[in-house]
This record gives structure tokens, sequence and C-alpha cells, in this order.
């Protein structure tokens, strides 16, 4: 009989416990030549053989996937502790952001020894090594697989039940416009100030907003998922014509902002924070203040070849995120 249940997962880390001590000065893009297709990058004791690195992944824009992986050499230091000790899905890009596409949950073998792996054991009693990003060698070997954006799990490996967050996907149904998102947020920003839970927001780098809510770790992602569910369908309610929390596709009504608490299921996952996302601009899901919020920003605002100069200026914007403090019990409301 599996040991899990659907709401106990045991999970295991296998492979190295502790990623590299982070260096004193981290590597830039130009870690990576333009004048290659494929180069073997050292990281420490860590070896990464980086391939088709010419290769148009936006032909239009003259973005290659050598690019890409400039790119998140440049945003590592702010990226990788939103990542590490989580579980990965990845979605691989083999032919660039204009190609199909394929979800891969297993960590693929052959690998190099040093990347770290959740064993995450499911109902069915089925066990997925799904690959974690601990270091800058670990995001490069999975960038360089095709993985444009970057989606981790809510919960950390030690308890993949318990996750540090819960959060809101507010994305436009058919004849919805990027300013009534904007309104969403602001609405929704004002109720959770009410509800006194500090709320983070960042463009998803696709159609919409994603907002975060960093909690303490103790609720079960069910429970999560329910005060999501609460909350969104309050909210609906208050501003039905601007907001739906209509899951079901075929009754979701058109021109609304839904939001969807659905993504706070156990094992769902969102683009993570600096995730660049295949759409023709090359966007990046990237945090912003609420103040830029109520100004008014759009999607295409946030690319790949201006974030990681916004990062050297403003550092992290989703720091919070990170810290022991400021995180909102949920309990108090149950």
């Amino acid at each position: 009989m599996p040991r899990a249940t659907t709401d106990h997962h045991p999970a295991t880390v296998r492979g190295p416990r502790r990623p590299p001590r982070t260096p004193a000065r981290w590597p830039s893009g130009r870690l990576i030549p333009r004048d290659q297709d494929e180069v073997v990058v050292a990281l420490n004791d860590r070896r990464v053989k980086l391939t088709h690195l010419k290769k148009p992944f936006w032909p239009a824009l003259g973005i290659t996937k050598g690019d890409l992986i400039r790119y998140y050499v440049d945003v590592a230091p702010v990226l990788l502790p939103h990542l590490r000790d989580r579980a990965m899905v990845m979605r691989r890009y083999p032919d660039g952001a204009g190609g199909k596409s394929f979800f891969m949950k297993r960590a693929p073998t052959p690998r190099p020894d040093w990347i770290a792996t959740c064993a995450i054991e499911h109902a069915s009693g089925n066990v997925i090594d799904f690959p974690m990003i601990q270091d800058l060698a670990s995001l490069l070997w999975v960038v360089n697989l095709g993985c444009i954006d970057l989606n981790q799990w809510y919960a950390r490996c030690d308890d993949v039940d318990r996750p540090d967050y819960l959060h809101f996907d507010l994305d436009p149904t058919q004849g919805a416009t990027f300013a009534q998102v904007r309104e969403t947020a602001l609405v929704l920003h004002a109720t959770l100030t009410d509800l006194g839970l500090p709320s983070y927001p960042k463009t998803t780098g696709s159609r919409g907003i994603h907002v975060y809510v960093p909690i303490v770790r103790g609720p079960t992602q069910k429970e999560v998922w329910t005060a999501a569910r609460t909350i969104s369908v309050a909210l609906a309610r208050h501003h039905p014509a601007l907001i739906t929390a209509e899951y079901s596709m075929a009754r979701r009504p058109r021109a609304r902002v839904l939001v969807d608490y659905n993504q706070n299921a156990w094992g769902r996952t969102l683009a993570s924070v600096y995730s660049v996302r295949p759409t023709p601009r090359a966007a990046a899901s990237t945090p912003v203040t609420w103040p830029e919020v109520e100004r008014g920003i759009a999607i295409d605002d946030f690319r790949i070849d201006n974030v990681p100069a916004r990062v050297r200026q403003r550092g992290d914007l989703w720091a919070p995120l990170l810290a022991k403090r400021g995180r909102v019990d949920l309990g108090r409301f149950g």
C-alpha cells in the first residue's frame, strides 16, 4: 500500500543536500560567449555543458538560446532564493518560444551527479524525482534543456504539503482588458489589506498579474486553497461586473477578470518570479510595486532585455516573500 494519501505526500531530497557557497561576486551574462555555439562553463567544481547557443529562440527579435541563458545568469542572485529547495516542473521548448513545448516532471537521465532532486510519493504510490534548482550550475543545466520559464512548487521539499504562500492568479477572460486586470489587482490588494494580509504583485509575463501573500508554514495546501477560494468568491460576489471566480469555462462570463484560486491546489505551479515567458516580446514575470500598478503598467514593459537593469536598480522587490518576519498566520482566520 502506498504511504501517500491525498493530504500527505512523503518527499525526500536526493543528491547534494547543500548547494555550493554563494560566491562573493556573481558572474554576469558575459560568462557565456557570443561567438560559440557550444561551451562548457566551470562553476566551482561543477561543469555545465551548454549547447545550441546560437539557436534563434525569438527569431523576430534576434534573441537566441544563448541570450536566454545570459539573462538567467544576470538575474540569478535574486532568482535562486525563490527556487531553492523546491521541486521544479519543467516545460521544455526545444525549438524556441514559437515552437511546440512539453511538460516534464522527472529529472532526465543521464544527468550530473550534482543535480539534487525532490522525490515525491503520490497517492497512487508513484514516486517522481523532480529536479531542484539549488545554484547557478543547476539553473543553467535546466535552462539549457530548453526551459524558457521556470515553474517551482509552492512548498519546499522537506514538507511538500505545506506551502509558504497563498496566491491569486488574475487572468482576463475573453473580452477583458489588462486595465481590468490592474483594477482587479487593486481591489484584491485593498481587500487583503483590510484583512491584515500583506500582498506582493508581479506581472505574469503573459496576460495577467499574480498576487502573493507570504504565510507562516503550517496549513496544508488544501487549507490554503480553501482560504484563497473564500476570498476569491467574496470578491466576485461584491464586484460581479468586474470579477469572476467561476472555474468552469462553460459558465464563466466574458469581459471579466478571473481570480483563479484553483492554482493553489496541490501539485500545481505558476511561472516563477523573473521567469521569461514564450511571448512575442519575450516578457518576463516581474515584481512590481502597488504604486506602479496604480499608475499603470503593461505586460511588455518588463522584458528579457530590460529586467536585469531594473533588478540592479531596484533590487529584489519580492524579498519579503523570503523573509521570516512579516508572514501571516492563517490559523488566526480559522
